[in-house]
């Protein structure tokens, strides 16, 4: 399986991008998402997801690891394909995604054009665990809090805590405040743990 493709972009439109990599047009099909991250660029790394079909070979194209992840997920619920899982993603950010799963909010995803209301429900029971789980590291471990994670979570070792328990807990913290100072961040822990 192809990991990633990087090359000059020949053509665009919200749907699909054509990729020129080593001499070879690569036709990709993409969100409207990963599209208005490419607008104005005439060069670009998609990271890709290949469906091997026996009439085709498709490739999917996503501006970032994540949206490709959640676009996984998605296909791996009975019942939605590719074309449906791209045009979720075309409809709803991934953001709004994952917050309408972990929230159960069918309405949002019944909005999307394909989607009924036992699909919505469907996506919901298999991936609210998946999204929630991915939803907490990608929004701590990713934010700009990292060095207030990793200074928080370092004096907490230095003082004798479990690092797997203090990471628990300094997570929490700091999704719940997330301007919080590393000193904020201690005491707090140090109350929690």
């Amino acid at each position: 399986m192809y990991e990633f493709i990087r090359g000059a972009i020949k053509e665009r439109n919200p749907a699909h991008i054509v990729i020129e990599a080593g001499g070879i047009g690569y036709y990709v099909n993409i969100s409207l998402n990963t599209y208005s991250k490419f607008n104005q660029k005439t060069e670009g790394l998609l990271y890709l997801h290949q469906v091997v079909r026996e009439d085709a070979h498709i490739f999917y194209g996503f501006a970032e690891k994540s949206e490709r992840e959640l676009f996984r997920n998605l296909i791996s619920v009975n019942g939605v394909g590719a074309n449906t899982a791209i045009m979720m993603l075309s409809s709803l950010n991934p953001d709004e995604i994952a917050a309408a799963v972990t929230t159960e909010n069918v309405a949002v995803l019944k909005a999307v054009k394909g989607i009924g209301i036992k699909t919505a429900q469907r996506i919901i029971i298999d991936l609210k665990d998946k999204l929630g789980k991915l939803a907490e590291t990608s929004q701590i471990f990713l934010s700009p809090n990292n060095t207030i994670l990793n200074e928080s979570l370092s004096a907490l070792v230095m003082l004798g805590f479990v690092k797997r328990d203090a990471e628990k807990v300094v997570a929490k913290i700091l999704q719940e405040q997330p301007q919080t100072t590393v000193e904020g961040v201690i005491k707090l822990a140090l109350k929690r743990l």
